[in-house]
């Protein structure tokens, strides 16, 4: 079980605010998986969720005692707009599969979902000592596709023609971050890099170079002990 302190109450950014869901939050999740548009973007199956599947999904995935789930918040106004997520942690490899949906469609393209996943990143690799974050995103989604470019991560593998949509086949591409890549692309933005003490060091060749053999057992063995 992973407690609920792998992550804080809420990180903080320019334009968003991360917030650990409550309940209340279900309201929003029922108007937003069941748009048929958000669906097409987000789920395998054309149809979208039936009104016990979303919750079920809520109760498990996004307030449950496993959930790993944060609230998107539109800092200026406090709105919900949008959820993200990592699951499948696999403590020992240092890994973890990354979700993220923003569900108001009005605030599509503003850089909110681009913003909520630098977040992550930052927590996953600066807080949490992670190694690598993956995700898999539909070949027609290519806003989203953008946005994870724009945050380092790469393609690295394809299913072909696996998704039958708008009456022909895509891929299915998979797309990875390593924390080297998130050093690195700080270091060229001249960004601090946070720390899992939480203090900020600004990006360097020597913070970007790959950390010891030991050093990296360390931070493993530490983030396996602490969140499984």
């Amino acid at each position: 079980m992973v407690p609920r302190a792998w992550f804080p109450e809420s990180i903080e950014g320019s334009q968003v605010r991360l917030r650990r869901h409550i309940p209340e939050n279900l309201e929003r999740f029922r108007s937003w998986y069941a748009d048929p548009e958000i669906a097409r973007l987000a789920r395998y199956q054309e149809a979208p969720m039936r009104q016990e599947e979303i919750e079920r999904f809520f109760a498990a995935r996004v307030v449950g005692p496993d959930a790993m789930a944060m609230a998107i918040h539109e800092r200026s106004s406090d709105r919900l707009v949008g959820t993200c997520a990592f699951s499948q942690l696999d403590g020992d490899n240092g890994s973890a599969l990354y979700h993220i949906t923003i569900g108001e469609k009005d605030a599509w393209g503003h850089g909110f979902g681009s913003e909520a996943t630098q977040l992550m990143l930052d927590h996953a690799f600066g807080v949490l000592g992670l190694h690598r974050i993956a995700l898999f995103v539909f070949e027609f989604n290519e806003r989203a596709i953008r946005a994870y470019r724009r945050c380092g991560f790469v393609v690295e593998g394809r299913s072909r023609e696996s998704i039958f949509r708008d009456g022909r086949w895509w891929d299915e591409i998979a797309m990875s971050v390593l924390e080297s890549d998130w050093r690195a692309g700080r270091a060229a933005a001249g960004l601090p890099v946070p720390t899992r003490d939480g203090a900020e060091v600004r990006a360097t060749a020597a913070t970007t170079a790959e950390p010891e053999a030991a050093e990296r057992e360390s931070v493993l063995q530490r983030t396996i002990r602490r969140f499984t």
